[in-house]
């Protein structure tokens, strides 16, 4: 609010987070995704469980390009949400709280997760 008591116009995409925001932000997401999932996968694992038709269904389904996608998403948002919350777990300790150490820290969580998602689909899907 402005001091004549008139909103202001917020552009959310011109504010500049720091990185550490930026990972606190994608924190928040990928557990919002990961609770998302948890209905999918359990109907995926269900199915899978009916016999050899359902798990046959289920093979299909996780064939499909758009299931592949979501399971890419999905396995990021695992991996980014691990490894930020043990990143916090050690701010938890004041260990990392410093501010290099902090940029640091969230530079190495914002590229491992993706790095590992390639690596560790590669090896499941090969």
């Amino acid at each position: 609010m402005r001091r004549d008591g008139r909103p202001v116009f917020l552009n959310l995409l011109q504010i500049r987070l720091p990185i550490p925001g930026v990972v606190s932000i994608a924190h928040r997401v990928s557990g919002v995704l990961l609770f998302l999932a948890i209905p999918v996968f359990l109907l995926l694992f269900q199915r899978s469980m009916q016999g050899e038709a359902g798990f046959a269904q289920t093979l299909t389904w996780l064939q499909n390009p758009l299931v592949m996608l979501m399971t890419l998403v999905v396995v990021w948002s695992l991996l980014h949400h691990w490894l930020a919350g043990i990143r916090y777990l050690f701010i938890d300790l004041d260990i990392g709280v410093e501010r290099m150490a902090a940029r640091r820290t969230a530079w190495v969580v914002l590229l491992l997760a993706p790095v590992l998602t390639l690596i560790l689909l590669g090896v499941l899907w090969l």
